[in-house]
């Protein structure tokens, strides 16, 4: 008897058990609504304490103005500034312009010095050339009136020789030009003819011959002499010192 007892406490088949609360529905209505409207209380509390910390409503509107003024006062400096950039931007484009224009009218007026002191050049070197062209007195014949050369940046020697021929309707003169060259090379004199075939004479009253010659390495040129030759008689003779 006592086990089957039991067994009906500690099986599915024993008796259900209810716990109910002491306190009546009405009491836990009244707890629930005051925690509630305390909960609301402190949220509304923290919510008016945040705007009196960021003070958005007391100073809202002034803030708001005031940020409308800087928008305005930034925005009218800003079309200031952008007025006086444009101003700025208009006096540099000018002001390059002028600097080209000038720098072209300087090269051109460099172009054209240069080109009259090649003029000048030209005619001193033509008057030169006439000059030598009047023949002395007593003079009649063949002969080397004007003897040049000049030593060039690259080491070449520029050289150039007027050969003239006096008299009333001379005949032509077929002939060869022989130059030979003088210096010193390492403090000993040192000489040489210029290289190659010699260069043809063919003059009935007068003639330019000229030519480069390069220079040894080394070498000093301190003069040299044309000689006219008819096959192997010397017809005109010059020397000069460089």
């Amino acid at each position: 008897m006592r086990f089957r007892l039991l067994r009906r406490r500690l099986t599915i088949s024993a008796p259900r058990m209810a716990v109910r609360s002491a306190l009546p529905w009405p009491f836990r209505w009244a707890v629930l609504a005051i925690v509630m409207g305390f909960c609301a209380a402190i949220g509304l509390w923290a919510f008016e304490f945040g705007k009196d910390i960021a003070g958005l409503e007391k100073g809202s509107k002034d803030q708001l103005m005031r940020l409308h003024a800087q928008v305005i006062e930034l925005q009218t400096e800003l079309a200031t500034v952008k007025t006086e950039r444009d101003q700025a931007q208009s006096v540099a484009n000018t002001a390059g312009t002028l600097v080209t224009t000038e720098r072209t009218t300087q090269e051109q007026v460099a172009g054209h010095v240069k080109q009259l002191e090649m003029e000048n050049q030209s005619l001193r070197d033509d008057l030169g050339f006439f000059e030598r062209l009047i023949p002395a007195s007593g003079v009649d014949g063949l002969a080397i009136r004007g003897l040049h050369a000049e030593l060039q940046g690259d080491g070449t020697l520029k050289w150039q020789v007027l050969v003239i021929q006096s008299g009333k309707n001379p005949p032509e003169f077929n002939g060869r030009l022989e130059l030979t060259f003088s210096g010193v090379l390492d403090g000993k004199p040192w000489s040489a003819a210029l290289p190659g075939e010699l260069p043809a004479v063919k003059v009935r009253q007068y003639g330019r011959i000229g030519g480069a010659f390069e220079v040894p390495a080394h070498v000093q040129v301190k003069g040299f002499s044309a000689k006219v030759m008819d096959g192997a008689t010397v017809k005109a003779t010059q020397s000069i010192k460089l």
